[in-house]
Order: structure tokens, then sequence, then C-alpha cells
């Protein structure tokens, strides 16, 4: 499952997995998400926080999340991997080559430096 949190005010998203995703929890992430780009042209950022990254429930999940990022990485300036999980740093070295947004890792309990970086 995937909590997701819009700050209109930052032009920010907050996703935080509690558990396995799902192919319904990238469904869920896109009508929350979409119309905000609809309406504003992209996002400031996003931040994926979590400990430890949950994995996905099946391949179509991996598929879903895949078609995701593909859909909304040129929509998003910056995303920040906020994450004590070693994908964080895996995500910061590749991520440059398949997404136009830049990445950051930060440690699980630096959340509010990940904001700041969004924002500045």
């Amino acid at each position: 499952m995937l909590i997701v949190k819009l700050d209109t005010e930052n032009s920010i998203v907050l996703i935080e997995p509690t558990g396995s995703l799902d192919v319904k929890d990238f469904q869920a992430a896109a009508s929350t998400i979409d119309p905000f780009i609809e309406k504003c042209g992209e996002l400031r950022g996003l931040i994926i926080h979590t400990e430890s990254f949950p994995g996905w429930d099946s391949f179509s999940a991996l598929v879903s999340h895949l078609k995701f990022v593909k859909n909304h990485h040129t929509d998003i300036k910056r995303v920040a991997f906020v994450t004590n999980s070693l994908i964080g740093t895996l995500a910061e070295s590749l991520g440059s080559h398949f997404v136009e947004a830049e990445i950051k890792h930060f440690a699980y309990v630096e959340l509010e430096q990940a904001k700041q970086w969004l924002i500045s």
C-alpha cells in the first residue's frame, strides 16, 4: 500500500509505502498526482519515504511501477529517496540514466532536509 500526500502549496508529493506494492497503488498515486500536474504543469518534487523498500506483490505491480515512472519522470523536477535501503543509493547512482528528474538519497531520518532540498 502507498500513502500519497500532495502538498499543493510547495508542489511536492510524499509517498510512503506501508507494505508490498500492488497495481492499485500506482493507479491511486496517479489519480492524486495527475490532476495537479494537469493544472500546474509539473511537480517541484517527489519524496519516497520508507525505512526499507517493501518490494512488489507481483510482476504486474512492478510493470505498473515502471509505467508510472515512465509517465511522470518529465513532470517532476526532483526526487528524494528518504530511506535506509540500498535502493536509495542505487536510484541516485543510476536514476539519471533513465529519468529527467534530479535524484538525491537521504537517510530515513532526514525527511525535513529532503523537503528543503525539493523546495530550494
